[in-house]
């Protein structure tokens, strides 16, 4: 539990934050509000500079032991918030509309009570991360060696949730939460007069093609295991110039799986119709795989902790039925070790993530902060204040 003046601290450094928001790999002031909080508590250790502008703050406990990896993301969205609030975002089309901001100030929030009672054995680490929006920054602090140090055994995390009533904890014991990926499709034909289209090589027709054939593909979804998705999101042909008939195009579709091996034959089938398509029309083709997340596959006994936990704590627990269609780059620590992502209601009429007007429900602020708490003493024991 924390008191009444730690719970305001934590407040408002929520909404210095959301004051303050930086897009993946610039988040150096972010990590710098929430690293000078947490050194007021007194971890064994900073650890700066993971993969660019992370840190972790580690407190170890009384003997050795197992090490417990609590992780938050660091970055906003190119979003331009609209929401008339008094700490709005100051930068412009910039913001915390996926509530990065209260997920900072929950897992700084672990800190005053580490300083107080740390568990009797092992350690716990606070790590932040950059760039969890665009799929790049947990495989970068993966292969950063200065991770090596902190090895984790267990490694836990949280989302907050609009749509789930407000403080209830929604688990799952398999995939959490999606893989995907973005298919980046340039095709270069040969530009002419727009009266001599014969003279040149149009992409016009394979594009519509790719379009159609990347937006009907999951009607094969008795080919996977799972659910599977292509979306086209992007799509642009030559330039406006009456005259001219165009010779490049660019098409880009965002493809998701439940299962990562779903997402591996997604992609596969995805490329094998595009470079059909494009070869039919004689086209040269180039395809690019960006932003890409894989598949959060949560450890059955690591979410049984944190439900178990959650209803301890007298919340309601929601299991769900199949993962969310959404990614999250936690999926690569819970490749390397047991872990769980969970999310936290945000209220069954809050915004939705990502939309404009969307803020961090700060009621869920203490609740994020007591399940974690609980989760550390569960697996390393409460040592002596």
């Amino acid at each position: 539990m924390i008191d009444k003046k730690t719970r305001n601290k934590l407040v408002e450094l929520r909404r210095e934050l959301h004051a303050c928001p930086e897009l993946s790999w610039h988040e150096r002031e972010s990590s710098e509000r929430v690293r000078g909080f947490i050194s007021g508590f007194n971890p064994d250790d900073i650890i700066t500079g993971i993969a660019g502008s992370g840190f972790a703050a580690v407190f170890r406990g009384e003997t050795e032991g197992p090490t417990v990896v609590i992780r938050s993301e660091l970055d906003a969205l190119p979003i331009s918030e609209i929401n008339r609030i008094s700490y709005r975002s100051t930068t412009a089309g910039v913001s915390h509309t996926c509530g990065h901001d209260g997920h900072m100030s929950i897992v700084a929030g672990l800190a005053p009570i580490l300083s107080v009672t740390r568990p009797r054995k092992g350690k716990v680490v606070l790590l932040f991360q950059p760039a969890e929006e665009t799929g790049e920054g947990a495989a970068k602090v993966l292969a950063d060696s200065k991770f090596r140090y902190i090895n984790p055994d267990y490694v836990f995390a949280l989302h907050n949730l609009p749509g789930f009533s407000l403080n209830s904890v929604v688990t799952s014991d398999h995939t959490f939460a999606s893989a995907s990926k973005g298919m980046v499709i340039d095709l270069e034909g040969k530009t002419s007069h727009a009266a001599e289209p014969d003279r040149g090589i149009s992409p016009a027709l394979a594009m519509s093609e790719i379009i159609r054939e990347l937006t009907l593909i999951s009607e094969s979804s008795d080919d996977y295991d799972q659910f599977i998705l292509s979306t086209v999101v992007f799509a642009k042909l030559g330039e406006v110039a009456l005259g001219t008939s165009p010779g490049e195009a660019r098409v880009i579709s965002t493809l998701r799986a439940f299962l990562d091996s779903d997402m591996e034959k997604l992609a596969e089938s995805a490329s094998a119709k595009v470079r059909e398509i494009s070869a039919d029309s004689k086209l040269g083709l180039k395809i690019n795989w960006i932003e890409e997340f894989p598949a959060t596959v949560n450890d059955s006994g690591c979410s049984r902790m944190v439900a178990e936990t959650a209803r301890e704590k007298g919340l309601k627990v929601i299991p769900i039925d199949e993962p969310f269609r959404w990614s999250e780059d936690f999926g690569h620590f819970t490749g390397i070790c047991p872990g769980a992502l969970f999310g936290i209601g945000s209220g069954r009429d809050h915004a939705s993530l990502h939309n404009p007007d969307y803020d961090f429900p700060e009621e869920i602020i203490e609740t994020g902060i007591n399940i974690f708490s609980a989760i550390i003493y569960r697996i390393l024991g409460e040592g002596e204040e």
